[in-house]
């Protein structure tokens, strides 16, 4: 049978307000080229622009890297005292010579898993990246592979890696949702490793070194993760930040220095920190709307989310929220309750704040023959008009 993608909208609150549909909310701009942010809690989107587009990721893909890792470590396939040789390869490209972000690892020496992700974690050091990589999966190459498929895995549709460190490739490639999408797991996921990238500074091979990223002390609430610089596309960065209970996850690209850098997210933060309130929309197992059944003893069948759907909205502004339940029509009996059936998507215009899965409440049981043969002549009915 065929089916087709069917939508009910209808108005939220008129009292309650959300931003303009543009790429920047009414009264904020910002300097960076590409950007995504959103509040941790409520999935919603605070801010976007070009959030898709491709770009390097430079030393950003050292979130990735790092994500392969972790998850390595969880599932006991490495452990933090594994220890991985430096080669020559690894000495060169990202070590003492290669005048690149390093850890100072020794050549020929051997270094632990854990040293080593604090190297990356706090220095951004390729000569880690390239150690991991190799002692891992033999070479950069192989590594390469595995985060690219790890990222499929994880939902990063723009995001392709052809080395663990970010060093120019063209086959490099990442966006802005992808890396902000990346923070989160990351943060969720692994926090007993996600705590190193807010350690103040690192010591190896005797030399000690501050974090790479100079928003983890900036007094902003910043507790991660990382920076990044590539030729012709500016200065980017991944944070995380944390303050009065609210979280967000940001990042930018297309910054034209790293004083840029740090002034825009500095006050991007500050921004999404004091300029939104959350508000509920509907409560946990609130009816939110109904849809329509093929075929059943009843014609319709009540839908509700399994978690509170909040979306954080900012305090001065008169646009107004819409919904939109969005499923496969028809949508045929029988079907037993709790099934996930289609998705809230709550937006202004065309910019989507938050999608929430939606399950039916009750069970619908089939209809007499009756009545699925009037189902069937108005679902012939609605394909011939």
């Amino acid at each position: 049978m065929r089916r087709i993608v069917q939508v009910l909208v209808f108005s939220l609150f008129p009292a309650w307000t959300a931003f303009a549909a543009s790429v920047t909310p009414a009264g904020f701009e910002t300097k960076a080229k590409q950007i995504y942010m959103i509040e941790a809690s409520t999935g919603t989107v605070l801010i976007s622009k070009d959030e898709n587009e491709p770009v390097s990721p430079a030393s950003l893909a050292k979130l990735m890297t790092m994500e392969v890792v972790f998850d390595a470590l969880k599932k006991g396939e490495i452990t933090p005292t594994t220890a991985y040789p430096v080669s020559e390869h690894a000495w060169r490209t990202g070590g003492a010579p290669s005048r690149t972000s390093t850890m100072f690892a020794a050549l020929k020496s051997s270094v632990p898993v854990l040293d080593l992700v604090q190297g990356v974690t706090v220095q951004l050091a390729n000569d880690a990246c390239i150690i991991l990589a190799e002692g891992m999966n033999g070479s950069e190459a192989a590594f390469a592979q595995r985060m690219t498929k790890r990222a499929e895995e994880l939902g990063l549709t723009m995001s392709r890696f052809s080395n663990p460190t970010g060093l120019p490739d063209p086959g490099n490639r990442t966006s802005m949702r992808d890396l902000v999408t990346l923070a989160q797991h990351l943060q969720v996921e692994y926090p007993d490793y996600y705590r190193y990238y807010a350690q103040p500074e690192y010591e190896w091979n005797r030399i000690k070194q501050r974090n790479k990223n100079p928003l983890v002390t900036a007094n902003i609430g910043v507790d991660g993760l990382a920076t990044g610089f590539a030729d012709g596309e500016g200065f980017s960065v991944v944070l995380s930040a944390m303050r009065d209970g609210k979280r967000i996850f940001l990042a930018m690209g297309g910054l034209q220095s790293d004083k840029e850098r740090f002034e825009e997210s500095r006050r991007v933060v500050d921004w999404a920190m004091t300029s939104f309130a959350s508000r509920t929309l509907f409560k946990q197992g609130e009816v939110i709307g109904a849809i329509s059944v093929y075929g059943g003893a009843r014609s319709s069948v009540d839908l509700a989310a399994k978690v509170p759907v909040d979306v954080f909205l900012p305090t001065n502004n008169p646009e107004r929220l819409a919904a939109r339940i969005v499923y496969r029509w028809p949508l045929v009996a029988p079907i037993e309750a709790d099934r996930q059936v289609g998705s809230l998507k709550i937006s202004v215009g065309e910019k989507v704040l938050r999608e929430v899965p939606l399950y039916t409440v009750e069970a619908v049981e089939r209809g007499s023959l009756a009545s699925r043969a009037l189902d069937a002549a108005m679902e012939l009915m609605f394909f011939w008009l």
